[in-house]
């Protein structure tokens, strides 16, 4: 990567991580979507997206901790069984076709969510707790997928919280991001301990970029709500990306 490339994508991918940290994202689905556009290799996405992810849902964990909305009994069922099945996800090397078509499809799912989210605000419907063994199956599901893909899950599990009524806003915030802390965890160590994952050795640039954008985002989304524009343009920029992984 050329340092005009690893700049944009720096910038890009600050951005990216503001948005998503304030509503407790990891953010990999952004930065995916700013490696396809960029022609990064399929191989280089998932570990680099993933340890971008770690980094971002580790601080969005800690802001929405801090600020008492995280709940132990609504977290741990989703991720005793998701953290094997993503490190299962995470050993599977996927053909490079098979690969971007997955990716594609999640890419748009997450467009069409965060344009959905952009005009939504705070629920008043009252809150209810899954049942520990649905919660448990979902979780894996959401797990295995995280690990193929590269994504740490949250992406999927926020809208099926919200909608399912098991739990508020912030409350989906503060579950989703230690969520997507330990598939993102458990995706990495398999690639790595497989020895299909490697980084290139700018990634500390992009690092330092999400963090900046991650500890702001994070800051502002466990205090207040997000900037409903923001998540529109990075909605288009997710599908733009989806439709280039599905189509070119």
């Amino acid at each position: 990567m050329d340092a005009t490339l690893i700049a944009l994508l720096a910038a890009g991918m600050l951005v990216a991580a503001f948005a998503y940290a304030s509503v407790g994202h990891g953010g990999a689905s952004a930065y995916i979507a700013a490696m396809a556009l960029a022609g990064i290799a399929p191989a280089e996405m998932r570990p680099i997206a993933l340890s971008l992810n770690l980094l971002v849902s580790g601080i969005g964990t800690y802001k929405f901790w801090r600020a008492g909305y995280f709940s132990w009994r609504l977290f741990w069922p989703f991720a005793v069984v998701s953290v094997p099945l993503a490190f299962v996800g995470g050993a599977i090397t996927l053909p490079g076709h098979a690969y971007k078509a997955l990716v594609g499809i999640v890419l748009i799912y997450a467009a069409w969510q965060l344009w959905r989210s952009a005009r939504k605000g705070e629920e008043m419907r009252e809150v209810r707790q899954p049942a520990i063994a649905l919660a448990m199956l979902v979780g894996g599901i959401l797990g295995l997928l995280s690990g193929l893909t590269g994504v740490g899950g949250g992406i999927f599990l926020s809208p099926l919280l919200l909608i399912a009524g098991w739990a508020g806003t912030k409350q989906t915030s503060a579950t989703s991001a230690p969520f997507i802390l330990v598939n993102s965890v458990a995706g990495l160590a398999a690639g790595f301990t497989m020895k299909s994952a490697s980084l290139p050795p700018q990634t500390w640039i992009l690092c330092i970029a999400v963090l900046m954008g991650g500890w702001l985002g994070a800051e502002y989304g466990s205090r207040r709500f997000t900037n409903p524009f923001i998540r529109r343009l990075l909605a288009v920029v997710l599908a733009s990306a989806g439709a280039k992984m599905l189509f070119a």
